[in-house]
């Protein structure tokens, strides 16, 4: 994996948004966590249970008193925020960021690059953005783009993730022999359409010959694009099977 950036939560108020942080980070591969001043302590009972098997990093999680002392040792820092501040500095979207964080993590050992994210109420103070390089913005909605803490973690995660993904995409996992969920053969497909050629015919619904090597062909185009399997060409059998049924129960009415 390339080298992450390191996430640090500034005075972060529910155990639960810790928790479902970690969660997101490890799902992008992101693994440093920082925490300044957690406002309900630490360890904490409700971070380890949301943050569903995220535990390794939690439990590597490093605690500071203040913001200066958690970026010290960084040498680029980010600082999330979606207010206009009254500082001269780059504003970067997440896919700038993730990029520049990537070149900066080049041929390194150890991250130098980090990213703050304040409390869930009232985001990064105007102390902690000044210890950053830049902003990092993520436009939204203007009419609605406030995030959830953990939101905002996965996505700048996500990002940084996305610049070099070595995760291979998950495969299916394959039918098993005889599974209903097995793509249906060439031939259960074919004995299908003889039915329902059989039975359009009998409906009268080829009402020009000349036409009816046209539709079978769409028809056939449509069903062998589509793949079905065997429970879905089973179900397709039944509903012919209902429907001679009910026209037959429809001509013993009329004739009674």
């Amino acid at each position: 994996m390339p080298l992450a950036p390191v996430v640090i939560l500034v005075r972060p108020q529910l155990g639960e948004n810790i928790g479902m942080c970690a969660r997101a980070m490890l799902n992008c591969g992101v693994t440093e966590l920082r925490i300044v001043q957690p406002r309900d302590g630490w360890p904490n009972d409700d971070a380890i249970a949301a943050a569903s098997g995220a535990i390794d990093v939690l439990n590597s999680a490093k605690l500071y008193e203040t913001t200066a002392e958690a970026v010290a040792d960084l040498e680029y820092v980010l600082a999330t925020t979606a207010r206009m501040r009254d500082m001269v500095k780059p504003v970067l979207k997440a896919d700038e960021a993730a990029r520049e964080v990537h070149h900066r993590h080049d041929d390194r050992a150890t991250p130098n690059c980090g990213i703050l994210f304040g409390p869930e109420r009232s985001g990064l103070e105007n102390e902690d953005v000044a210890l950053a390089n830049a902003i990092l913005n993520i436009p939204l909605n203007p009419g609605f783009s406030s995030l959830n803490l953990a939101q905002a973690v996965l996505l700048a995660c996500y990002s940084w993730l996305c610049c070099d993904n070595r995760f291979p995409p998950a495969a299916a996992a394959a039918p098993e022999e005889g599974d209903n969920a097995a793509l249906a053969p060439r031939g259960e497909i074919e004995t299908f359409l003889q039915f329902l050629e059989n039975d359009l015919e009998q409906a009268g619904f080829f009402r020009s010959p000349p036409q009816k090597p046209t539709i079978l062909r769409n028809i056939r185009n449509f069903f062998f694009r589509s793949s079905p399997t065997m429970q879905e060409v089973r179900t397709l059998q039944g509903i012919l099977v209902a429907l001679r049924g009910k026209k037959r129960g429809s001509k013993a009415e009329n004739q009674s």
